[in-house]
Formats: C-alpha cells, structure tokens, sequence
C-alpha cells in the first residue's frame, strides 16, 4: 500500500511535535516542582531526578564559551541545520520510514532543547540513571528522543545496506 506524500509529512510533523511537545511538559513539571540539585529517588537510588540547568551543550560542552560564540555554536548553528534536516525528511521520498521516523525524533528533541536554550538561555536537565557499571551524566527527554532516533537512524542503515557484489 502505497502512503501519499502529504500523509507521510504530517506524520514525521506530529512525531516531532509530539516529541517535543513530551520534553517541554517535562521540563516544566521539573521547572515548577523541583528544586535545584534536589534529589529525588525515582527508583531506589538507580534512577532519580535532580534539576539543573546546563548552559553548554551535551555534558556542558561549551558552557564557559563567549556569548558570542554561545549563540553561533549552540543558537544559530543548531537552527540551520534542524532545519535543513526537517526540510530533507520532509521533501525526500526515497528515505526509509525508519530513516525517516529517526530523523524526525532527533530533530524534535533537538527543537526541545534549542527551544530552552532561546527562551531561558540554558537547557533543563533532570534524569540520572546510575547501576554501577552503567551511570549516565543528568539529562532530559530530549536527549532520549535524539538517542532514540539516532538508535533508528542507524539500525536502518543496518538493514538497508547493499551486500557488497562478489567478484570471480
């Protein structure tokens, strides 16, 4: 069965907006209900909440930047090229739906987390995941959404890949 173009454009619209609209509630409730480096156990002390506003990008990466700089790398930068990529999944048909479906769970969280970085000048992070061998630095559903997506991106460059032709 074949899927229009246009169905298919609403659809990676409504994933984005969905993934974004999900990080930005969140981060609300935790803007509203939590309290800075409080700690709050989720599950036991594996899995908890702890707000706190990042200023850089992925791990702070360049919080201690020139505002400048800031507003290029981390504002400017990221606007162009979600909205390249929100262009490309929009107008090219030849992509997988799982390419597809990735790249528009990347592209929303990363309109989640520049949406912070505009109107609050920082990022609002909050999980915490911690199982001795496995600990994550503190982050937010935006970034699940980009790790989601690019998890699809890749496992769909997997499966659709070319065997390589035999040669006698």
């Amino acid at each position: 069965m074949k899927v229009s173009k246009g169905i298919t454009r609403i659809a990676i619209l409504l994933i984005v907006i969905c993934n974004v609209g999900c990080d930005q509630i969140s981060k609300t409730i935790v803007r509203n209900e939590i309290g800075y480096y409080e700690n709050i156990k989720v599950y036991i002390n594996n899995i908890t909440l702890t707000k706190v506003e990042n200023t850089g990008a992925f791990l702070s990466v360049g919080s201690v930047l020139p505002e400048f700089l800031k507003f290029v790398l981390l504002i400017l930068l990221p606007s162009i090229v979600l909205l390249t990529g929100l262009y490309f999944i929009l107008t090219k048909a030849r992509l997988s739906k799982l390419t597809m479906v990735g790249a528009a769970f990347v592209i929303g969280g990363g309109i989640g987390n520049l949406y912070d970085r505009i109107m609050f000048g920082s990022v609002t992070d909050f999980l915490h995941i911690d199982f001795v061998i496995f600990q994550t630095g503190i982050f937010n559903f935006a970034d699940v959404s980009i790790m989601i997506g690019m998890a699809m991106i890749i496992a769909a460059a997997y499966v659709n890949r070319r065997p390589l032709a035999v040669t006698h």
